[in-house]
């Protein structure tokens, strides 16, 4: 098979795409970056494109399943029409090359909360995405919606410092529910998702990740 990652220099997408390249299932992994990586592989194909022009990378957009875990941060961004391009429209845009070459298989790493119909502006604009790419023609389509994730070496101070309280918490038996997914399990439960045959949406949240994991 061969995948296609947006995200791939990211958390979630590095441990993705090491895990693929260690998959047998997998002959070939493409990922669609804005600079070159640092590392090589057989296996591995890196696009280097400018996402704001998908009209010239559009057709590169081919292959069995379609990860996509790209996403910044408010701070990172430096304003919310910033963050909205970046967790809104590029990944919309890779989403609809995929499903215009007929891509039948996509995973899509949301967000606990996400509502179309939110006040929050991050939760609304996760929301919003996942409806957007419902309307799209995927033969499957997958959605994870983690809660906070535990990123190695992450220098997010709020999620450094929330994920210590929740997994103190855990310790003492309370916010099970909401202990710290490991980037590794998500990128984990979403091969797994690649690899289950059915057709239509699923709504993975939470606890069930870890589930999924698993299989």
């Amino acid at each position: 098979m061969k995948a296609l990652i947006i995200g791939a220099t990211g958390a979630t997408g590095k441990d993705l795409v090491q895990q693929l390249l260690a998959d047998p299932d997998y002959s070939e992994v493409a990922v669609f970056v804005r600079k070159p990586l640092d590392f090589s592989h057989p296996k591995l194909s890196a696009h280097v494109i400018n996402f704001d022009k998908p009209d010239e990378w559009k057709q590169l957009v081919n292959g069995d399943v379609a990860f996509s875990c790209l996403g910044t941060t408010l701070k990172a961004a430096g304003s919310n029409d910033a963050q909205w391009k970046v967790d809104f429209d590029y990944q919309y845009y890779f989403a609809k090359a995929a499903s215009d070459n007929k891509v039948e298989d996509y995973i899509l790493v949301s967000a606990y909360g996400a509502n179309a119909k939110s006040k929050l502006f991050y939760s609304r604009m996760k929301g919003e995405l996942e409806e957007r790419v419902k309307t799209l023609h995927f033969g499957k389509i997958t959605i994870f919606q983690p809660g906070m994730l535990d990123r190695k070496d992450s220098d997010r101070t709020g999620e450094v410092l929330g994920g210590k309280i929740i997994k103190f918490a855990n310790k003492l038996g309370i916010l099970e529910s909401q202990k710290p997914l490991p980037t590794a399990t998500l990128a984990k439960a979403m091969i797994n998702a690649a690899k289950i045959k059915s057709n239509g949406y699923s709504n993975i949240k939470l606890g069930a990740i870890f589930s999924f994991a698993e299989k």
